[in-house]
């Protein structure tokens, strides 16, 4: 059976009685836009740049200068494009959506959960599931995987539906929010249209 994550997060969005600390790990600024248009009513958001896979680090600076069209302020980690190379070493070939961009999900997850257990929130999401090209169910069973290994809630979202995508275009053409036309590594750089 298939899961609705978009309908399962606004259960779990109902189901709060306070603002709960929501870590929210964003890959991009056009990504994140809708996301917190969308979501930042309900928690008390910290937004997170881990992203080793962007490459080259004037595109990782470029797009971390980005958030502030949003008007966000975010925790970002020094950029170190070898901690990327070191996880997806031997998937560089892969085709773009393959293994080596769900190792690279699980990479940039992993961290935000490990940041959110030393930092004392109460759940964790990602951006990432906005994108077209991202499989939210992938996503979503990260989430959930790592919410057990960190003992922090993970929010379901699939925030592609209810036109997420499609608004988040909306807000950087109104903003002039820089969107990229790769996903980020230099592999992905090689599968532009």
């Amino acid at each position: 059976m298939k899961i609705d994550y978009n309908k399962l997060m606004h259960q779990e969005i109902s189901s709060f009685g306070k603002k709960p600390k929501l870590l929210l790990h964003c890959c991009c600024a056009p990504c994140s836009s809708a996301v917190i248009e969308k979501i930042s009513q309900f928690f008390d958001i910290t937004y997170y740049y881990y992203n080793p896979n962007i490459y080259p680090e004037q595109e990782y600076e470029l797009r971390k200068d980005e958030f502030a069209k949003l008007g966000v302020k975010i925790i970002s980690e020094e950029y170190n494009h070898q901690d990327f190379l070191n996880v997806v070493k031997g998937f560089e070939q892969d085709k773009e959506g393959g293994n080596r961009c769900k190792i690279c999900i699980a990479q940039r997850m992993d961290k935000s959960f490990e940041y959110a257990k030393a930092h004392g929130f109460d759940i964790v999401t990602t951006t990432l599931s906005i994108s077209p090209h991202k499989d939210a169910i992938f996503i979503n069973q990260t989430g959930e995987n790592l919410s057990k290994k960190y003992d922090i809630m993970y929010l379901h979202a699939d925030f592609k539906k209810e036109n997420g995508y499609l608004r988040s275009t909306q807000i950087c053409k109104q903003k002039e929010i820089y969107r990229q036309d790769y996903c980020g590594c230099e592999f992905s750089i090689n599968n532009q249209n």
